[in-house]
């Protein structure tokens, strides 16, 4: 599999899965959430509404994944996941990496080749960039070297800053 990290607008990736990093609710918020929602329309919050009835009515828990259709993304699928907030007291690592994990899970379940990550819980989760990054990259491998059925051949972390882009090159490297 191969990782790269871009600084770009993951609201335009023509990929296979772009990930959301979402709050529990899947009703859309702020940062990449919000993004996302926002140019994906309304067909994306349908979906949403839906996967809260059938699926998760109490909101999708920390470290898990869910799939919805696109709308009107590049993408053909979101997979919505909820990364751990330090300000809320989640600082164990294997939260964070459970996002990952889970992303890639549904990624392959769904038949994905390409799949592009936002740095989950970075932003106002207040993870710092560093150790994001570090959990995000080795998840991904680690992930990777454990499923010899996956037809998933890239992973894009498209990230908004230099900083995070920095930091995340720095582990991929």
């Amino acid at each position: 599999m191969l990782i790269d990290v871009i600084i770009a607008d993951i609201t335009e990736q023509r990929v296979d899965v772009v990930v959301n990093a979402a709050n529990s609710s899947l009703l859309g918020g702020g940062g990449v959430d919000g993004a996302i929602h926002a140019a994906a329309g309304p067909a994306l919050l349908d979906e949403c509404r839906r996967v809260r009835r059938e699926s998760w009515p109490h909101g999708l828990p920390v470290g898990h994944a869910v799939a919805t259709g696109a709308g009107d993304l590049a993408a053909r699928w979101v997979v919505h996941t909820v990364g751990p907030n330090r300000h809320a007291g989640q600082t164990d690592p294997a939260l964070l990496a459970a996002c990952y994990r889970a992303s890639l899970d549904e990624a392959s379940r769904l038949g994905a080749t390409t799949v592009a990550f936002p740095a989950v819980g970075a932003g106002a989760y207040g993870w710092d960039a560093a150790t994001a990054a570090e959990i995000a990259v080795t998840a991904v491998r680690e992930w990777d070297r454990t499923q010899s059925d996956s037809m998933i051949t890239l992973v894009r972390f498209v990230l908004f800053t230099p900083a995070l882009a920095h930091a995340f090159t720095a582990q991929v490297s």
